[in-house]
């Protein structure tokens, strides 16, 4: 079997072609940057027990388990991250509110930052790596998350401070941000189904998906300084519902940011009363 007849293979068994490259990139060792060499090498031949480790890769990916689990890695901002199933897998929109954190925070600055529901670190390791000087604190309630982010944060040699808690509830500490991508699908969400591999407890969030937002907005005035931001990813239809809770919690400079397509998907607000 050549790689081409590799990649046609798993066409048939309904793989998208990136997928498909991505995995016999995989097994051959090879970086996931390579897709240009193995283009121009579609007629060498795939080693009879690499086929078999491909069929059985391409199965896997086949019933939905998302790619990032099957290799074992995920970029996100530039950092290359270990997940696993404890771990949700980083997106792409989650970027819109590192870029929202390193607007706010200086590049010397020293500032004290919390990332609350951390999963695999990548919040808190990205805002780290652009801003060394801050004192950044990651947060999530599941032992398992915390291992995988920790791991990370060694692997990239970034210091960051892990914590074992539900949200702000366990802390006393006072920060000039608070970021946070919480879980925020309404159960019952027909589009859990296909995020059936993922950890549902980083995913859904009460009957309209605001639950856990709310624990956020109502703790987060109590350990912000006079001056700090809190910032929160939401789904696409929730922006102006977030705001909303912003607004009544007595925050300012209320605002929403849109993704890389176009959707409001992180709202954040200032918190300008003396604590």
């Amino acid at each position: 079997m050549t790689f081409a007849q590799a990649l046609a293979s798993a066409a048939a068994l309904g793989l998208e072609r990136l997928d498909s490259q991505l995995l016999v990139l995989h097994v051959l060792g090879r970086p996931q940057t390579d897709r240009a060499w193995l283009l121009a090498h579609d007629a060498d031949p795939l080693e009879p027990a690499l086929q078999e480790a491909f069929r059985l890769l391409c199965e896997r990916r086949a019933i939905g388990e998302p790619l990032a689990y099957i290799v074992g890695h995920k970029e996100f901002f530039g950092l290359r991250l270990a997940v696993d199933e404890r771990v949700l897998v980083p997106r792409p929109d989650t970027e819109t509110l590192v870029e929202w954190a390193l607007d706010i925070l200086p590049v010397q600055s020293a500032a004290s930052v919390v990332d609350l529901g951390t999963g695999s670190g990548a919040i808190a390791l990205a805002i780290k790596k652009h801003r060394p000087a801050a004192q950044v604190e990651a947060v999530d309630a599941g032992a398992g998350a915390l291992a995988v982010a920790g791991a990370n944060a060694q692997a990239l040699g970034l210091g960051v401070t892990f914590r074992q808690a539900s949200w702000l509830g366990a802390s006393e500490a006072r920060y000039d941000l608070i970021v946070s991508n919480p879980p925020y699908v309404a159960e019952g969400d027909p589009h859990l189904a296909a995020l059936a591999h993922e950890p549902l407890s980083a995913l859904a969030a009460g009957a309209d998906g605001l639950r856990d937002i709310r624990t956020i907005v109502r703790q987060a005035p109590s350990h912000l300084v006079r001056g700090g931001w809190l910032l929160l990813e939401h789904g696409f239809d929730q922006a102006e519902a977030v705001r909303a809770l912003l607004a009544a919690a007595g925050f300012g400079r209320v605002a929403s940011r849109r993704d890389i397509q176009g959707i409001e998907r992180c709202s954040g607000g200032q918190w300008l009363e003396l604590g």
